[in-house]
């Protein structure tokens, strides 16, 4: 059995791609839904939820889905940022009752993005 390491510096680097990513969902729904001015609940949840996506994503850094080592490196980073993007941006979706697609699809890619920066920048050679 192999035990999984956290790696701190993973987990701070995704939390905050996470909360930068969030400020850029913030512009992007704020400007769907008709600004900041009576939304601020929902924006301030769509940012804490891809902060949220990036801590997780910060964490799940050791699991290797696919073994190959051909094409590990970098599908392993883009099949859990998917899995993971999908995963936490569904809470939001849900709550929007299905109408907030595109926040739905930013998030999945955002996971993406949070999972390859992080394995790049902390990776060990």
């Amino acid at each position: 059995m192999q035990i999984l390491m956290i790696n701190i510096k993973r987990i701070g680097l995704g939390t905050l791609l996470g909360a930068i990513l969030g400020i850029f969902c913030i512009i992007g729904a704020g400007s769907r839904v008709g600004g900041w001015t009576g939304n601020e609940i929902l924006l301030i949840g769509l940012w804490y939820n891809r902060v949220i996506m990036g801590l997780l994503i910060g964490f799940v850094g050791e699991f290797q889905l696919i073994k190959s080592e051909k094409y590990s490196k970098w599908l392993n980073p883009i099949v859990r940022g998917v899995i993971f993007g999908l995963l936490v941006s569904l809470q939001f979706y849900l709550s929007t009752v299905f109408l907030d697609w595109l926040t739905f699809l930013a998030g999945i890619m955002y996971g993406i993005i949070i999972d390859l920066v992080c394995t790049l920048i902390t990776q060990k050679s």
